[in-house]
C-alpha cells in the first residue's frame, strides 16, 4: 500500500463553503472512492485555503485513473472547481501536487 499526501489551494473566500460540501459528500461518490482504490482518504484545510490530502492505494495512478472514468466523479469535479485556485483549465483531481515523503514512522 503507498501513501499518497498531496496539496490544493482552495479560495479562502469559498473555504467555508468547500467544508460544509465536504460534510455532506455524496453516497455514489464515497462509494466510487472507494471501489477506485482511494482508501483512509483525508483533507485537511488551513484557514488560508490550503488543503492537504492524504490517501493510501495500491497504485495512485491507476486510482486516478478509475475515479477520472466515472459519471459521479465528472459532476464533483464539475461542482467542485469553482472552489480552488490555479486550476488552469483542468479539474482539480488534475491539479493535485504530490508531495514526496521525507519520514514515516512505521
Amino acid at each position: 500500500m503507498h501513501r499518497v499526501c498531496f496539496v490544493l489551494k482552495v479560495r479562502q473566500d469559498r473555504l467555508d463553503e468547500y467544508r460544509e460540501r465536504h460534510a455532506a459528500v455524496w453516497p455514489e461518490m464515497l462509494e466510487a472512492l472507494s471501489v477506485t482504490g482511494w482508501h483512509n482518504y483525508s483533507l485537511f484545510a488551513r484557514e488560508d485555503g490550503l488543503v492537504v490530502g492524504y490517501l493510501e492505494t495500491e497504485d495512485f495512478a491507476a486510482a486516478q485513473a478509475a475515479m477520472a472514468s466515472t459519471d459521479v466523479n465528472a459532476r464533483w469535479q464539475r461542482e467542485m472547481a469553482p472552489y480552488f485556485e490555479s486550476l488552469d483549465g483542468r479539474d482539480p483531481d488534475a491539479a493535485m501536487v504530490p508531495l514526496s515523503e521525507l519520514f514515516h514512522l512505521a
